[in-house]
């Protein structure tokens, strides 16, 4: 089904917007201003990417969780005995310890136990208690818990983010060439596991002179926004090594645009606990792109 939703969207996806705006736009770099603080708002939200604090891996049959030692999963700041949870052909269910009840809630209720969804739907199960959450993630044919910590100290000492100075030059109009059908690849990620994505089209731009050709991606049917996963030649020097994110609408009439001055760090940037995706051989641009974010200076590597 997922494959057919990204099929049908392809009709949609033929791109021409504005030109880049001029030099001296002043309201073309009040909204990028704008847009860098509100990344920052979602980034230092109690939920946010700065408050991940691990990532556990889940076996098949009984998982127990808490602060106790004799735990397959620890957690500092849970009970001695959370509970446990069953990984069974694909279904995971939680379940708390009695000694737990009255310390930990699920999807903010009074519950002794669920069966988790996981972040593959829009709102996955959320066990939470104290500043602490966890909630179930997919990744190839593995679960695992991501945990969250509104005290974390990566949010507690968050420093802000360094970014290039806004140069309208690299808001460019690109020419989109619609596959159809779309194409499937291979899409690694930093913990070394491979997923399969759809790749709707390409998308292809004028740089310094050069002629250069990404491949974003639909992340999920129905999304209204393309994604791209790319890294350049700053990668590992002034930016961070793996790749940079940036996501531009979808295309219209034959073109789409792409904003490299809202291309921003990964979670991974900030946290070693998170599973980014890793650009394509075709998303490695041999060029310097000087616009978006920089390395975050208080990196965990």
């Amino acid at each position: 089904m997922r494959y057919l939703g990204i099929v049908l969207m392809t009709a949609i996806l033929t791109s021409g917007v504005a030109a880049a705006p001029s030099t001296d736009d002043a309201g073309y770099r009040k909204d990028i201003e704008t847009w860098r603080a509100k990344r920052v708002e979602r980034l230092k939200a109690p939920d946010g990417w700065l408050s991940l604090v691990g990532l556990e891996w889940l076996k098949q049959g009984t998982n127990t969780i808490g602060s106790a030692k004799d735990n397959a999963i620890v957690i500092a700041k849970a009970p001695p005995h959370l509970g446990n949870i069953v990984l069974d052909r694909g279904r995971a269910t939680f379940s708390l310890d009695p000694r737990a009840v009255k310390a930990a809630k699920i999807d903010d209720a009074n519950k002794v136990g669920a069966e988790l969804v996981d972040d593959s739907h829009e709102k996955p199960t959320l066990v939470s208690f104290g500043t602490v959450n966890f909630y179930l993630v997919h990744r190839g044919d593995q679960f695992g818990l991501r945990i969250k910590d509104s005290a974390a100290p990566t949010r507690m000492r968050f420093t802000g983010i360094d970014s290039f100075a806004i140069d309208p030059a690299w808001r460019v109009e690109a020419k989109w060439e619609a596959y159809n059908p779309p194409r499937e690849v291979e899409e690694g990620n930093i913990l070394g596991q491979i997923d399969k994505v759809v790749v709707p089209g390409a998308a292809t731009f004028e740089h310094d002179g050069k002629t250069w050709k990404v491949e974003p991606i639909i992340e999920n049917p129905g999304d209204t926004e393309l994604f791209l996963v790319f890294a350049d030649r700053t990668s590992g020097k002034e930016t961070y090594g793996a790749a940079r994110f940036l996501y531009a609408e979808l295309p219209k009439d034959g073109k789409v645009i792409l904003d490299f001055n809202k291309a921003y760090n990964p979670p991974c940037a900030f946290t070693p606990y998170a599973t980014c995706p890793l650009p394509t051989p075709q998303n490695r641009l041999d060029m310097r792109v000087t616009a978006g974010e920089k390395k975050y200076r208080g990196a965990h590597e």
